[in-house]
């Protein structure tokens, strides 16, 4: 079989330690490989999902974001590691830069060590019956807190707020049930996006908000750090009054060992969101080639 050599960065994302946050591969100049080949490399690196960039004529450069089973329109913390992956190559010589995605232009702005997107204006879906969220994660339903909603500042997911960090802690995945409630507010099979659970208590002192993302096979059992959830869950706090501050720090993955942090900021009032700023840093953990199938 002929193959293609491409560089690649391994980024842990929304960290600046190695370990840390969430791990993404940004494989550069493959954005026109075949979907099966993406794909296939994502499984091979056990990682939740990884990149693959190339030109673009709309923006500075073109992304694509794929799951082990899937390609997906956007992804939060595999932007931040592309950006960190292309700035240690030099390839990032301002302190602004866009990206095309299938979602839209994201633009990036970079503040020292701090990487920075706007993700789209919200749009707010369908509300989802506590009963069947609460079934999904394994939790009575006492346990949520107001209804939870299906978001997306790119990508859609569940927003659920927990009461307390003992239930985010206690939840785990039914996969029937959670067929169930993709069902229930039109999202299906292999389009529908776990629900993203929160607590309104961080897991340090700096923190505003405590997150966990469990996540249904092929994908590993729990994402680390979520970047597009993040901001579908801070417009959702907003939009429903239950975050006050303009700009606030959300936490992820300090169960799993693999602590995240983001500073989440909020474009246009709460009752008119225009967009979402998510930064957070990156940390170029290796860097090699891949030899890859290429042929379509």
């Amino acid at each position: 079989m002929s193959t293609t050599a491409f560089d690649f960065d391994w980024v842990d994302a929304f960290t600046d330690r190695p370990f840390g946050g969430n791990g993404c591969a940004v494989v550069h100049g493959g954005a026109d490989l075949p979907e099966a080949v993406a794909c296939a490399f994502v499984r091979e690196t056990s990682l939740v999902e990884c990149t693959f960039t190339g030109p673009s004529e709309l923006a500075d450069f073109n992304v694509r974001y794929f799951l082990a089973s899937r390609e997906i329109p956007f992804a939060g913390h595999p932007t931040i590691a592309t950006v960190a992956a292309l700035r240690s190559r030099g390839l990032v010589p301002g302190s602004h830069l866009t990206l095309e995605t299938q979602a839209g232009i994201v633009a990036i702005y970079l503040d020292g060590d701090e990487i920075e997107m706007t993700q789209i204006a919200p749009v707010f879906g369908t509300m989802a019956d506590p009963n069947l969220v609460a079934a999904a994660v394994s939790l009575p339903v006492e346990a949520i807190v107001g209804p939870p909603q299906k978001v997306s500042t790119g990508l859609p997911f569940c927003i659920t707020v927990l009461k307390d960090r003992a239930s985010l802690e206690a939840a785990q995945l039914n996969l029937d049930a959670l067929e169930r409630l993709g069902q229930s507010i039109g999202v299906e099979g292999i389009d529908m996006m776990e629900p993203f659970l929160v607590n309104l208590e961080g897991a340090t002192e700096a923190g505003d908000t405590l997150s966990r993302l469990l996540m249904a096979p092929p994908s590993p059992p729990e994402d680390p750090f979520t970047g597009s959830a993040t901001g579908a869950m801070a417009a959702y706090l907003w939009h429903h009054g239950l975050m006050l501050k303009d700009s606030f720090i959300a936490e992820q993955g300090h169960g799993l060992g693999r602590p995240g942090q983001a500073r989440v900021t909020r474009v246009g009032s709460s009752d008119a969101i225009t967009g979402v700023k998510v930064a957070g840093q990156g940390f170029v953990l290796m860097s090699g080639v891949a030899y890859l199938p290429s042929a379509h």
